[in-house]
């Protein structure tokens, strides 16, 4: 019997008609851990999210929490909260209001809802603005109070859908950071759905991987980063090539490869400045595109153009041979 509170699916199961959204997942999330469910539009993991919470119904299989299926629960009853992609506040109330909302609809008195709602305004650093309206709010203020709001009901598990998609770049690596912070100091679960693999890489303590359905790979993020199993994680993670070696398909981080004098005779294709380094994309003999991240000094002490032949190498302890 595996104890705190985790969250286990087993042959978890979405269908719409005959679209199988989500296809026999089996998992457990550990209590108290970072999640990350990413993957590309339409694999699966918002309808996996939204089972969690009670916003879509189960076809086949189970969730369970503490050992307890809650599949069938209402939203309320399960333990979990969920924070909303466009925040969703009520316009017309404060921000102590929006907060201490389903507190009210618990019946719970003034007084108390409003002191709990204040609490949780000073753990988002939002105390300030509890008596505003949520039009006199930033996107980024305004997060923070679904947040808050989100919070209040003491999940067991936190659920955010695409919390940061939103915000702008700047303010999005700020929420990162902040996000971070209120899982470590609360010790609750936070599943995370999103498509960017910085994010994932940023935040999570398991990355989970979807595609077509079905949990391509799962575990740290950096095992799943540099040892991709499957060609489609590799590309998706982002920063490897994908190359045949030996008849078979094998993972290559694009830093791992350099510019040398022997090795794989290919021709520069593009050429991208990106401040401390450079990505120079070239097509081998055997007509693969190969990526190579360059420190923007080597780079620029021999500088290559596209059309121009070029040597690529890379230590072959490196190559990480891949599932068929």
């Amino acid at each position: 019997m595996r104890t705190g509170h985790d969250l286990e699916f087993v042959h978890l199961t979405k269908r719409y008609g005959d679209t199988v959204a989500v296809n026999n997942l089996n998992h457990i999330i550990a209590s108290g851990t970072y999640v990350c469910l990413l993957g590309p539009s339409g694999c699966g993991k918002s309808s996996t999210l939204r089972m969690i919470a009670g916003h879509e119904s189960v076809s086949e299989g189970a969730i369970l929490l503490d050992n307890v299926d809650i599949s069938a629960l209402p939203p309320a009853k399960r333990g979990t909260a969920m924070m909303f992609q466009n925040y969703a506040l009520f316009p017309h109330l404060s921000v102590r209001d929006n907060v201490a909302f389903s507190l009210r609809m618990q019946g719970v008195d003034k007084p108390s809802r409003h002191a709990r709602a204040d609490e949780l305004l000073a753990l988002v650093h939002m105390s300030d603005y509890a008596d505003r309206l949520p039009a006199q709010l930033s996107g980024g203020q305004q997060q923070r109070v679904a947040l808050a709001r989100a919070l209040i009901t003491k999940p067991k598990v936190l659920l955010l859908d695409e919390p940061l998609s939103a915000l702008d770049p700047f303010l999005r690596i700020k929420m990162r950071a902040e996000l971070k912070r209120l899982q470590r100091e609360l010790g609750i679960t936070f599943i995370h759905v999103t498509h960017g693999q910085d994010e994932a890489l940023a935040l999570a303590d398991e990355v989970i991987v979807m595609n077509n359905a079905v949990i391509e790979q799962a575990g740290p993020p950096r095992e799943v980063f540099n040892s991709p199993r499957t060609e489609f994680v590799a590309r998706f993670m982002g920063g490897h090539n994908v190359i045949t070696i030996d008849g078979a398909k094998a993972a290559l981080r694009a830093d791992d490869v350099q510019l040398g004098e022997a090795g794989r005779a290919a021709t520069v294709t593009s050429v991208e400045y990106q401040g401390a380094t450079v990505a120079l994309t070239a097509t081998t003999e055997q007509g693969e595109e190969v990526l190579a991240i360059v420190p923007e000094e080597d780079f620029y002490r021999t500088p290559k153009t596209p059309g121009e032949p070029v040597t690529l190498t890379w230590d072959e302890r490196r190559v990480h041979r891949l599932q068929a």
